[in-house]
């Protein structure tokens, strides 16, 4: 039995991974737009893609609109990988 990768694991971060991996390969999403959508606070958020980036499962990009400051997320190859590895053992471990 393939064991569950405990990065993901956690709710929070299986959530966060869940929702980025719904984005084509290249797309990211915007911070404030994943906080959004998780209804997660900020800290709670940063704090689990710290871990996630970590991992080298999260890609975090800083950049400007204008003078505004943007942080912009995705999904790298290995994260991907992984979100996919974890899927398929938690459906064999289901049966």
């Amino acid at each position: 039995m393939d064991e569950l990768d405990p990065v993901i694991h956690a709710s929070a971060r299986l959530r966060i991974t869940a929702a980025l991996a719904t984005l084509p390969d290249g797309d990211r999403l915007a911070f404030p737009r994943l906080q959004e959508l998780l209804e997660m606070t900020p800290g709670n958020l940063s704090t689990h893609l710290r871990k996630l980036e970590d991992a080298g499962y999260v890609e975090v990009t800083k950049a400007h609109q204008g003078r505004s400051p943007v942080t912009y997320l995705s999904l790298t190859a290995r994260g991907r990988g992984a979100f996919e590895t974890y899927t398929a053992s938690l459906k064999k471990l289901l049966g």
